[in-house]
């Protein structure tokens, strides 16, 4: 046979499913799982190597060899909660690595015993056994060290063949009990001793007696008697030197006040070390002590806890007190006389505790989910070895008179004082705390921020969740001392700074109001190990981006990042976890903004500016705006003349230095000889009283063609590039071929300035006529000029004379420029 590995751990996780009614979820090829799968008998595909086999919460009744022979590796088998009525343990005979068997909670009536000598552990409790189930072969089971069983009569031979086993724990369930032989517990070696007797019946003392007197820890569940105080048996004179329980548990006590103190009497006077009760109800007796029986024995209870016994921790949970009429004063002062260590009296209705008459030696008080009030323990001296005090979930309603009441506790280390009504409302009122209270929770109470007036200077660990805080004011409070600082569910709407707080290392500022955590909060708390932020409603703007960068620079110090860190704002990004969340640069930094803005906008206007200066665009704006302006008042004064009637074959543009050529060689061939052409000449056309602009324009739209002679003195006059605006303007204007190019000379490109783009564009694209030198192939130029101008013009207006003539200043001024 193999050694078994990992059997404690099975028996430990089995364990606890037993108690609390967990069934397994892992499953993996040595677990099998066959709970609450409502079968009548054991399944046939076992695997074969299964070491743990839950087969618990089903309807089996019946087991054979067959269904277990092949699983050769079984450590663990739970039978519990089924409908099984009788059990050979030979059908486990070939299962030899078997340690954990539970056949708990089964209509067992009887066994056929078998030695299984590697069992460890088997519970055969809360089934229907008369006398307790206990083979000869039980003797040899060496290594058991759990054994549950359940009878309802117990004798003293019951135990004899298992007298020698030292067992760990041994489990008892005594349902329907009826009876019980004295001693005969005291047959069994065992360290834990777990007694659960029937609910509706009444207890049977000896079991605790004897009890006592068996094991050193001692669990008793269902303590109830309810017949006359004259027929409870007393503990007998010899058991005091008997029992050996330390630590005495009684679970679900129903008593008289007589036999409670009885019990108690007997407890204090035992080894008992730790004693707790719990859902403890004492009544009035039915028949009631006289007052000469009764006060002795209320007397040696009270001279028993005044010297001490072996008592060191007594816990009383659940009390519900049914007696009307007694003295409370009374309890009140054997509980602060106590000679224990650690006392707790959780939920017991309590309305006050005594301040001890002398020096206590309480080191650990309990006091939660009572009705204790704010006189309590006030102006009392004599808890001074106290160190930890608990005083959750009462009616304190003064925070100064809490710290009043610790200001004797000169040892006081720990309290806790959440869930219940404090306030701090008198900012003048001052708070008296013990200088060496190291760690404060008052969580779950009505504070605001004026609290931080009223804290212990020497504070380490401080609890402020679920109160109403809305911010920690600055110069308020100066905690040195202070490491753990918990804020969780206030109101809070920034992180707090560490003004204060110069050794904070734990910061919890969860489930508050928080839109945009403060960057700079690691820089102003360089301490801080971690910080619990989330769970707030975080608004996902420019403002948080410092914060989300702070976390990839904090190395891992925000706890729960990143699924605690949720944007809540605005709505279209609820629900995006931070990570998710990122903005530009640009977008955030409104220095960088402004700065790119300028930036961007001097490279506009460079960009406007340049091509505006190259090519010169506010001259052709302010000559577009003249002409538009022209066009406007001449509507507006001569509406019947918008429709221009043309009056000259060509208007003639050349520069002044030219003059001599159109004087001598163009007018002289165009006007004269066959086929005359009327031209419109500036010198003789223009009409004196009108700006020349207005002139230009009237004579271009008043033309036929626009004659247009090139030469580097051409590309010189700014007159000539107006005169080529406009003529190129009605070019486009009317999609007419009204432009004649004449060119007098070369122009060399380098010498066009940059703004002449439409003259460059003409001279690229359009055919224009050169000036022959040679005079053979001049006729020939005349002929093509003629045939480019030839055209038929209103007889009104061949010939004119009265236009010949302009003023001379006009004329002058025109020319000079």
């Amino acid at each position: 046979m193999r050694p078994v590995t990992n059997i404690y751990v099975f028996t430990c996780v089995f364990t606890f499913m037993l108690w609390n009614n967990i069934q397994p979820t892992v499953e993996n090829e040595f677990i099998a799982n066959y709970s609450s799968s409502l079968l009548t008998n054991v399944p046939k595909n076992i695997p074969v190597h299964t070491h743990v086999l839950d087969l618990s919460h089903n309807k089996i009744s019946g087991l054979s060899i067959l269904e277990f022979i092949s699983l050769s590796d079984l450590q663990v088998l739970n039978l519990s909660h089924n409908l099984i009525t009788e059990f050979d343990f030979s059908v486990l005979i070939f299962n030899e690595d078997l340690e954990y068997l539970d056949l708990s909670h089964n209509n067992i009536l009887k066994v056929y015993c078998q030695t299984l000598g590697y069992l460890r552990h088997l519970d055969l409790s809360f089934n229907k056994f008369t006398a307790l189930p206990m083979c000869q072969e039980f003797g040899n089971m060496f290594r058991l060290e759990y054994l549950g069983l359940s009878a309802t009569i117990i004798r003293r031979s019951d135990f004899r063949y298992i007298i020698h086993l030292q067992l760990h724990t041994v489990f008892l369930t005594l349902e329907d009990f009826s009876l019980y032989e004295p001693l005969s517990l005291t047959a069994l070696n065992t360290r834990n001793l777990h007694i659960v007797f029937a609910a509706d019946q009444n207890f049977s003392f000896p079991l605790l007696y004897d009890g006592m007197s068996t094991s050193g820890n001692l669990k008793i569940v269902n303590l109830k008697y309810t017949l006359r105080y004259k027929d409870f048996p007393p503990p007998p004179l010899t058991l005091l030197k008997k029992i050996k329980t330390t630590t005495l548990m009684l679970d679900t006590v129903d008593l008289q006040q007589p036999i409670i103190l009885q019990i108690f009497l007997l407890i204090w006077y035992s080894p008992v070390e730790h004693l707790t009760v719990r859902h403890l109800t004492f009544r009035g007796p039915l028949w009631v002590l006289n007052e000469y029986e009764f006060l002795p024995v209320l007397s040696s209870l009270e001279k028993s806890i005044s010297l001490g016994g072996s008592m060191k921790v007594l816990t009383l949970e659940h009390v519900h007190n049914k007696v009307y009429y007694f003295n409370q004063e009374t309890l009140y002062r054997q509980f602060s006389e106590m000679n224990i260590a650690s006392l707790t009296i959780y939920h017991a209705y309590m309305p006050h505790m005594l301040c001890p008459n002398r020096t206590s030696s309480f080191q650990y008080l309990n006091f939660s989910h009572n009705a204790l009030t704010d006189e309590l323990f006030q102006n009392c001296g004599t808890l001074t070895d106290l160190k930890l005090l608990i005083l959750q979930r009462n009616k304190f309603e003064s925070l100064p008179k809490v710290s009043f009441m610790t200001s004797h506790m000169k040892s006081l280390k720990y309290l806790d004082i959440s869930s219940n009504l404090l306030r701090h409302d008198a900012p003048d009122v001052q708070c008296w705390w013990a200088e060496s209270l190291t760690e404060l929770d008052l969580s779950s109470n009505q504070l605001t921020d004026a609290v931080f007036e009223c804290l212990p200077v020497n504070i380490q660990k401080l609890y402020l969740q679920n109160n109403q805080i809305t911010s920690v004011p600055k110069g308020m409070a100066e905690l040195k001392s202070l490491k753990e600082l918990n804020l969780a569910s206030n109101r809070l709407t920034d992180l707090p700074g560490c003004s204060g707080f110069t050794s904070l290392e734990f910061l919890n500022i969860e489930t508050n109001l928080v839109l945009a955590p403060s960057a700079n909060f690691f820089q102003s708390c360089p301490r801080v190990r971690e910080l619990q932020a989330g769970h707030n409603p975080f608004k996902c703007s420019c403002e948080l981006q410092d914060f989300i960068r702070l976390e990839r620079q904090s190395v891992e110090k925000l706890f729960g990042w990143p699924a605690a860190y949720v944007c809540e704002y605005p709505e279209d990004l609820r629900g995006t976890q931070l990570k998710d969340f990122h903005l530009t640069e640009l977008a955030c930094n409104t220095t960088l903004l402004l700065v790119t803005a300028l930036l961007l906008t001097l490279v506009l206007v460079a960009v406007v500016t340049f091509p505006c200066i190259y090519l010169d665009v506010p001259w052709y704006v302010r000559m577009t705006w003249q002409w538009t302006q022209m066009k406007r008042r001449a509507w507006h004064n001569y509406p019947e003349e918008q429709e221009s009637v043309l009056q000259f074959h060509a208007f003639i543009s050349y520069s002044d230095r030219d003059s001599l050529w159109v004087k001598n060689e163009l007018i002289p061939n165009l006007e004269k000889g066959e086929g005359c052409v009327q031209l419109c000449q500036h010198e003789r056309n223009f009409i004196p009283g009108k700006s020349i602009v207005e002139n230009i324009i009237n004579c271009i739209e008043k033309s036929y063609k626009s004659i247009f002679v090139l030469s580097p003195n051409f590309v010189q006059s700014e007159w000539c590039h107006y005169e080529l605006y406009f003529a190129h303007h009605k070019l486009f204007s009317e999609n007419s071929n009204s432009l004649i190019l004449i060119l007098l000379e070369p122009i060399p490109p380098y010498i066009i300035p940059a703004r002449y783009h439409k003259l460059k564009a003409l001279m690229a694209k359009r055919t224009y006529l050169e000036w022959p030198k040679e005079r053979s192939k001049r006729p020939l130029f005349w002929a093509n000029l003629r045939a480019a101008i030839s055209i038929s013009l209103p007889i009104s207006f061949e010939t004119n004379e009265d236009q010949n003539d302009v003023t001379s200043t006009s004329r002058s001024q025109y020319m000079n420029n």
